[in-house]
This record gives C-alpha cells, sequence and structure tokens, in this order.
C-alpha cells in the first residue's frame, strides 16, 4: 500500500511540475482586439489579437495550442521598452516574432520560430511589444521591418 501512495503521490508532483499554476489550473483568458500592419507601400492587413498584459499573460501566451486562425496572433505588451527574450518552450505551433517599438514601428522579425525549442530569440534592441503570428504568415504578406502595427493597446490609431 505505501508504494501505492508513494506512485500516486509522485505522479502529482510530476503533474504539477508541467503546468504553470498547477495541474488543474484554468488556461488563461485574453481580451481581444483588431491589430492592422500598415506595410510601407500603403497596403494593410488586419488581424485579431490576444493580448498578454501581464506576467501570467505573457508566460502562458500561445503555449498548447494546437491551432489558431490565419487572421490572428498574439500581442505582448511589456509595459516599457525593453529588451525582450522569447522562447517556444510547450509552443506547438510555428510562430512568426515581430519585435515592436513603442510607437508601433516592426523594428524585427524572426520568422518560423521552431517549436518547443528553448533557444533564446532575442528582440536584438529595446522594444515594447511582440506580436506573434503564425509562422510564415509575415513573409507571405510582405510584412517587413519598418511597417507599422496599429492598436488600441499600442496607442497610435489614426
Amino acid at each position: 500500500m505505501r508504494a501505492a501512495v508513494s506512485t500516486v503521490f509522485a505522479s502529482a508532483i510530476l503533474a504539477l511540475s508541467l503546468f504553470p499554476g498547477g495541474a488543474f489550473a484554468a488556461p488563461l483568458r485574453f481580451e481581444k482586439e483588431q491589430l492592422t500592419i500598415e506595410r510601407a507601400g500603403g497596403e494593410a492587413h488586419t488581424f485579431t489579437v490576444e493580448l498578454a498584459l501581464d506576467d501570467a499573460q505573457r508566460e502562458q501566451g500561445l503555449m498548447l495550442r494546437q491551432e489558431m486562425a490565419p487572421d490572428s496572433g498574439m500581442l505582448f505588451d511589456f509595459g516599457n521598452p525593453r529588451d525582450v527574450s522569447m522562447w517556444m518552450r510547450n509552443t506547438l505551433l510555428p510562430l512568426d516574432m515581430l519585435f515592436i517599438g513603442d510607437d508601433g514601428t516592426i523594428t524585427h522579425i524572426h520568422e518560423n520560430a521552431k517549436p518547443q525549442s528553448d533557444a533564446i530569440i532575442s528582440s536584438r534592441g529595446p522594444v515594447k511589444y511582440v506580436l506573434e503570428l503564425n509562422g510564415g504568415r509575415s513573409k507571405a504578406l510582405g510584412i517587413k521591418p519598418g511597417d507599422t502595427a496599429r492598436s488600441p493597446q499600442i496607442g497610435n490609431m489614426k
């Protein structure tokens, strides 16, 4: 009986260590808004993005998601411009990471980040936001550094 109890206890500890907030924690909910990327040539594309605004939301991000609609994404707001490091731990989808300054200018794009990788992905300088899109989406739409992301959260709507 003691071995069975120890095995159950060990399994519970393992489950708690695998899921932020505990094994039975419900996934966090994210507010959504429209975000438009204006390309240098004047073309624009609108996405519906979830907002990761606090530490818990930024930590969970898109972890364990099996799919994401083509015109969806997640906008991480870090509050103040700073060097940002991202990774793909427990993220199942390849993602494009668009690093965005406080005025909405895209400063750097890391395309097709490898799912479930612990490799550090650097902003390559201070940014306030990171927009995650499906891998390959920025290239397909012709989005490049210098283009502008506009949304209520960024605060630069026209």
